[in-house]
């Protein structure tokens, strides 16, 4: 079906760039069919009154694992040769990839081996067992997703197994593209379809899909903004490692995109957009308010690159694929803390209080506005404290509060040091 490639007999172990055989979104469908649900597509009426848009999202945190990535692990899986699926499968997450695989060795009737970094939450581990049951073994390795990674494929190795990767491999992009093939049943004229980017995995396969089906559509692949491994890829015209990313949207942050999946995205990219962690938290707090949705970081990704196309996408036909919802409920506090910050209502200062009574209520009472509040206060120095500096955390109500914050500050002669996120002391206090 795909322009792609032309067929041959699929091997989960294919050359990178080995264009030799179709990417069949139709025969992968009719695999999953009776395995992932058909998530809906359904219009947003918030959104569409606040960008003058039609504003679709693909459902896919609905799914039955509660992402899209049960879709390229079953078509991969239930791809391979009978007497290769019964040697058993392998496969390195600590997230959705994980549930996906873990579900599919359960259908399947597979042994499956998932490693897992040992720092994985007790929540995630939980979740993939239940998804498995007594199909899958978990082995916690190393720290990072990355060590993880080296661990799985040495034991699928020693063991003779197969290897199910995340996002670098043509049947589980195929999978993933089956996502788009039912977009497109659903709505056939689409202006512009946003697509979260983590490996590259349902961009490359969405996008293929929609580049043979639907070519006028702009499909711009969003990532979080300190993590944009694909982004570099396109600039140095091949995936590239990057040293340091923030990974707080762990659903889409890698350190670098697949080579099979670049090698796709950058002939059915329309363009690449990053998304600020912070306005990612907003969109999720206002999904959550608004609309009773319940969506993950990643999940989050597509809806928060609209603002900034605001004007090109007004009075169009606009899709956001919403690709999860596996979010912790612990990480609510983080959520909210970064949004208020990226929203520039939540500040953090070191004071010098004044040694002399009442110099505490001074603040409250002169500098602080009526609706400003304390929301962290704690002495730096546990043994100094008639001298020693004082923690200050403000949450304002509206962000030009800030403006008059500093006026007073300044004003009332206030000894102080503002704590910018990107200083050293940020980090430690903070």
């Amino acid at each position: 079906m795909s322009n792609l490639a032309t067929n041959k007999e699929y091997s989960p172990h294919a050359p990178v760039g080995d264009r030799s055989y179709t990417l069949d979104f139709a025969a992968a469908a009719n695999r999953l069919k009776h395995v992932v649900y058909r998530t809906p597509l359904v219009l947003n009426h918030n959104l569409s009154k606040k960008y003058g848009a039609n504003i679709y999202l693909k459902r896919e945190d609905l799914q039955v694992v509660r992402s899209y990535k049960i879709r390229g692990a079953f078509n991969m899986m239930s791809s391979l040769p009978q007497e290769q699926l019964q040697k058993g499968v392998v496969c390195a997450s600590a997230g959705n990839h994980a549930q996906g695989f873990a579900y599919s060795c359960k259908k399947l009737g597979v042994k499956g081996v998932i490693f897992m970094p040992v720092i994985t939450p007790n929540q995630k581990i939980s979740q993939t067992k239940m998804f498995g049951e007594d199909f899958i073994e978990i082995k916690l390795t190393g720290d990072s997703y990355d060590e993880c990674a080296v661990a799985a494929k040495k034991y699928t190795e020693e063991n003779r197994m197969t290897y199910v990767h995340p996002f670098d491999d043509y049947k589980i992009i195929e999978g993933q593209g089956t996502v788009g093939l039912e977009i497109l049943e659903d709505l056939s004229a689409i202006d512009y379809l946003f697509v979260p980017v983590g490996g590259g995995g349902l961009c490359a396969g969405v996008g293929s899909y929609f580049k043979t089906f639907s070519p006028q559509t702009k499909v711009i692949g969003v990532e979080p903004e300190g993590a944009p491994s694909m982004k570099a890829a396109l600039e140095a015209g091949e995936p590239v490692t990057l040293s340091n990313i923030e990974r707080f949207v762990d659903g889409a942050s890698v350190q670098r995109v697949g080579n099979i999946t670049f090698s796709i995205c950058k002939e059915v990219l329309s363009g690449m957009h990053l998304a600020p962690e912070g306005k990612i938290c907003s969109t999720i707090l206002k999904l959550y308010n608004e609309d009773a949705m319940v969506v993950e970081p990643a999940g989050a990704l597509s809806i928060a690159a609209l603002d900034d196309y605001a004007n090109e996408i007004k009075g169009k036909n606009i899709v956001c694929i919403v690709s999860g919802s596996n979010n912790d409920i612990d990480r609510m506090q983080e959520i909210k803390e970064r949004s208020l910050r990226y929203e520039g209502l939540k500040h953090y200062f070191l004071i010098r209080f004044a040694q002399r009574p009442g110099a505490l209520k001074d603040f409250v009472n002169d500098v602080l506005g009526p609706s400003d509040d304390i929301t962290r206060f704690e002495y730096v120095q546990k043994h100094n404290k008639e001298s020693g500096p004082a923690l200050v955390g403000i949450e304002l109500r509206s962000k030009e509060d800030y403006y008059r914050l500093l006026t007073n500050l300044d004003a009332y002669h206030v000894n102080y040091t503002e704590l910018k996120q990107d200083d050293n002391a940020f980090g430690y206090l903070v």
